[in-house]
């Protein structure tokens, strides 16, 4: 090595070595891109939010993409929403961001992304795990895969056994008996309880306002629905003012870092935004990404999704009469609203009287009242509850 060279290196380490010490962040910072166009309240709302940003974390270097603009912060130029993606890629495929921020990007089948806000209840952040993209075009399939990226990005912030409820929707007990599954298979999924008093970990409103989970699974629509919610419901909806925005990409396989912001993302959110991409880049998401989908697959993932895809038997011309009608004072609950009445049927197969009704917290399965453990165990049995 030459002396000038060695000269160079032993420079860097001691400017290196200066800034920690004037600023108090020691060891390599994470680089973090933001695209600059395509934000409904203009280039200065993103600039401003990277700016603020910038200031309030040392341990993390912004780097806009756009076109230039007046700033102290490094710009690698492009000047059209298209070109911004193309070199935001490249950026990251070379490894110099760590990770990006940018609006109204599409990604693979298979790869969606996970939201991120503060609750109004107790001001407590939830993960919202899906809030853009398409997990499975499958629905149950999807929340299975959307509660896996949850945990994902909740590990990479640090939070190491993230508590996880499902939001009461349409397939939301179909979801709870696969992560069951998952779970006694030895992946582990922490259930948390609901704040109502029968508890459980299927989600109710309630459970939104509050925070009750780390990570609130849901489907993607109602998830993109919930970001806007609670990023604008005190500003009227045109200018999301709380929250971190809708995410990072997550997906098996997928290996870059990319979050969204909404294009009525205010200065706040975006400042949040790029906080959240440096945080999952320091995180390692996609280490942790492998790792929790190596551990999954070895709990038998695929064979629950396969599961969950194939298409049930029945015969629709098959008839089955009810049996002898008895007062039904007794109920079973945990039945998804798409399998209420094949269970109802599944019950009068094996003699037991039984009707379809709704509960205040989702689908119910009449009975008489002594027969109601019997019930229970058949449903079980048949693979209505779990």
């Amino acid at each position: 090595m030459s002396d000038k060279n060695l000269k160079n290196i032993i420079g860097k380490a001691f400017n290196d070595i200066a800034d920690a010490i004037e600023s108090g962040q020691f060891g390599e910072k994470k680089r973090v891109g933001i695209t600059l166009l395509g934000s409904e309240h203009g280039v200065d709302n993103i600039l401003k939010g990277a700016e603020l940003a910038q200031s309030r974390d040392n341990s993390i270097e912004v780097v806009l993409i756009g076109p230039k603009v007046d700033t102290n912060l490094k710009i690698v130029e492009a000047n059209t929403e298209d070109e911004q993606h193309k070199v935001m890629e490249k950026l990251l495929d070379s490894k110099e961001i760590d990770s990006c921020v940018t609006m109204h990007y599409n990604f693979p089948i298979g790869v969606s992304t996970v939201g991120r806000v503060v609750t109004p209840g107790i001001g407590k952040e939830m993960i919202i795990a899906t809030t853009t993209g398409t997990s499975s075009a499958h629905r149950v399939e999807a929340m299975v895969k959307n509660a896996l990226y949850g945990i994902i990005t909740a590990k990479s912030l640090g939070i190491k056994d993230p508590t996880v409820g499902i939001l009461n929707l349409d397939g939301a007990r179909q979801v709870e008996k696969a992560l069951k599954e998952l779970n006694e298979n030895g992946y582990k999924v922490n259930f948390t309880e609901s704040l109502r008093a029968d508890g459980g970990a299927v989600m109710r409103g309630n459970d939104l306002l509050t925070g009750t989970p780390d990570v609130m699974v849901t489907d993607t629509l109602t998830g993109n629905l919930l970001m806007k919610v609670f990023s604008s419901f005190n500003t009227g909806g045109s200018y999301e003012a709380m929250g971190f925005g809708y995410g990072p990409g997550v997906g098996e396989g997928y290996d870059r870092t990319i979050l969204i912001l909404s294009r009525a993302s205010g200065v706040p959110v975006v400042a949040n935004a790029i906080a959240y991409a440096g945080q999952v880049a320091k995180g390692d998401i996609k280490k942790v990404s492998k790792d929790e989908f190596n551990a999954a697959k070895s709990a038998k993932l695929s064979d629950i999704l396969s599961s969950l895809t194939k298409e049930k038997k029945k015969d629709d011309d098959e008839e089955v009469a009810a049996p002898d009608k008895e007062i039904v004072t007794g109920s079973v609950s945990g039945i998804d609203i798409l399998d209420l009445e094949d269970a109802v049927k599944a019950l009068w197969k094996n003699g037991v009287y039984a009707e379809s009704g709704m509960g205040c917290t989702g689908p119910i399965v009449m009975i008489n009242e002594a027969k109601v453990d019997t019930a229970f165990e058949i449903l079980k049995k048949e693979g209505y509850v779990s």
